[in-house]
């Protein structure tokens, strides 16, 4: 029989159906669950209105499959263009099959040949086995889409909010991304589910204990922010993007400069006495504009602070050692995130100041094993191989290979500026006491060693201090408190202005991204 239903009524129709996605109890066991809807999503994450959707009527002849269960779009956060893929859980739990693979990868070539930023929104059950054959062995197959995240690392901004499962390859989605967001009580990422294990090995373990939110966000590292809501979560997304270019080819977006939150000084903040420990946010509220700082890694490795901020407007990188954790100092899992931090400023020309408070590297047998070496060269890397704007701080201390890892002196910053109570030596007195007096000490009379020991402490102390590198010129300038901030913007300013460092930036990521 003759289809005399009106073509534009048709196409909308068949629109409508592919964007309503699952039947209504399966969204109505989801929103149940507190769980959102993916088109919901998008709406909650991009601007109103614009919005380009190829392959919505993807399978739309296959009952159940309505858009094959994945949403790939192109609209705009805050003005800008940005690729959005969306699983739909409403849809066969989201779960990949030929078509969607294939959708995934178009949006992934639309990024990557316009020059946008790409998000993807998790919330998968992995991949369909009966379709298996059609979307895992060839060339053009679901494997290719990390090789896609891999060829598109540091050339645009990949950004990943995992709001439900995202298991045996699709945990790698994460991985590859400059920014995740995790939301506690619904993430799950993990090669094997927790019943696989037990198949496999005997391993008794929940969901939250193999791959939860809380865990990848304290424990592995691969979520870089731990929220509550999925609302959280998308307004994490777009606050990301509010600090990076469009790729790595544009420049970092200024905003309206704000003051600084910092009610308390500086020079009140941080303790003359290099045993006293103190908090080194307060430092980065008093020189960064007000609700400007976007701390990443919060959770994990917390003896370093990391994260996006503004100064006068300026969007830049901040590394700082936390004297509140640990006494700041580096461990293997520090050194990772610093450096995994400090390589995606490099990719998009974020400038980069380091806040040094660092008594070094942690020694010992444990932290040797868990190969502190190998994974401090990374930051020592990173650091090296960042060429946009640099500025090292020392706030307070700098002792051994801590010194270079924080972009001292001998790591070539743009600058080298410390506040008054600053000590630069090869190691902290402790150390240094020990080393140089530890036989005589021992040879003291118990009660003669306290005295003894603290007089050496004094004396080397005052040695240390920053007068002595300052009349060398081994620091650029000696800053007190009040104006530290007006001096990084100062700098900021100046040192992003230089004619020859767009060159030098292009070269230098043309050659990272070519390796």
């Amino acid at each position: 029989m003759e289809d005399r239903t009106d073509p534009d009524e048709r196409v909308e129709a068949q629109r409508a159906r592919a964007r309503a996605g699952g039947t209504p109890e399966r969204k109505a066991e989801l929103t149940s669950r507190g769980k959102g809807l993916a088109r919901d999503r998008l709406a909650a994450l991009l601007d109103p209105g614009f919005v380009i959707e190829d392959w919505l009527l993807a399978r739309h002849d296959t009952p159940g499959l309505p858009a094959d269960g994945v949403a790939t779009v192109v609209g705009k956060i805050a003005g800008r263009d940005v690729c959005v893929m969306a699983n739909d859980m409403s849809v066969k739990a989201g779960t990949w099959g030929v078509k969607t693979v294939e959708k995934i990868q178009r949006i992934q070539q639309v990024a990557l040949d316009y020059r946008i930023p790409i998000v993807y929104l998790v919330d998968s059950g992995g991949a369909r086995i009966d379709e298996q054959y059609g979307m895992f062995l060839d060339r053009r197959h679901s494997g290719r889409i990390f090789w896609n995240m891999a060829r598109m690392n540091g050339v645009v901004p990949q950004v990943c909010v995992n709001f439900g499962p995202s298991p045996a390859g699709a945990a790698y989605l994460p991985a590859f991304c400059d920014f995740v967001a995790m939301i506690e009580g619904q993430t799950s990422v993990y090669l094997g589910s927790p019943r696989q294990a037990e198949a496999a090995t005997g391993e008794k373990v929940d969901h939250e204990e193999m791959g939860g939110a809380r865990m990848h966000c304290t424990v592995s590292g691969l979520g870089d922010m731990l929220v509550s809501s999925e609302t959280e979560a998308l307004d994490a997304v777009r606050s990301f993007l509010s600090y990076l270019p469009q790729s790595w080819e544009g420049t970092p977006p200024d905003a309206a400069p704000r003051p600084a939150a910092g009610r308390e000084p500086i020079s009140e903040i941080v303790p003359d006495d290099q045993r006293k420990p103190f908090d080194m946010r307060l430092v980065i509220e008093a020189i960064v504009d007000e609700g400007s700082f976007f701390e990443i890694k919060r959770e994990f490795a917390a003896e370093i602070l990391t994260g996006l901020a503004r100064i006068e407007g300026m969007p830049l990188g901040v590394v700082a050692n936390q004297s509140a954790v640990r006494g700041g100092i580096l461990t293997q899992n520090s050194a990772e995130k610093a450096a995994q931090f400090i390589s995606t400023c490099t990719a998009y020309a974020l400038p980069l100041v380091f806040l040094m408070d660092v008594p070094g590297f942690m020694i010992g047998s444990t932290y040797e094993r868990a190969a502190i070496i190998r994974r401090g060269q990374k930051m020592l890397q990173a650091v090296a191989e960042a060429v946009q704007p640099r500025i090292c701080v020392i706030v307070r201390k700098g002792y051994g290979a801590g010194y270079m890892a924080m972009s001292g002196a001998t790591f070539q910053p743009d600058c080298t500026i410390a506040l008054p109570q600053a000590k630069l030596g090869l190691m902290g007195p402790e150390a240094a006491i020990q080393a140089i007096y530890g036989r005589k000490i021992e040879e003291l009379d118990p009660d003669e060693r306290a005295g003894f020991v603290a007089s050496k402490r004094d004396e080397y102390e005052r040695d240390i201090g920053v007068w002595g590198p300052a009349a060398e010129m081994f620091v650029d300038d000696i800053v007190p408190g009040h104006e530290l901030r007006s001096q990084l913007a100062r700098r900021l300013a100046l040192y992003r202005s230089s004619p020859a460092r767009p060159k030098v930036l292009i070269e230098r990521r043309s050659h990272v991204m070519r390796g």
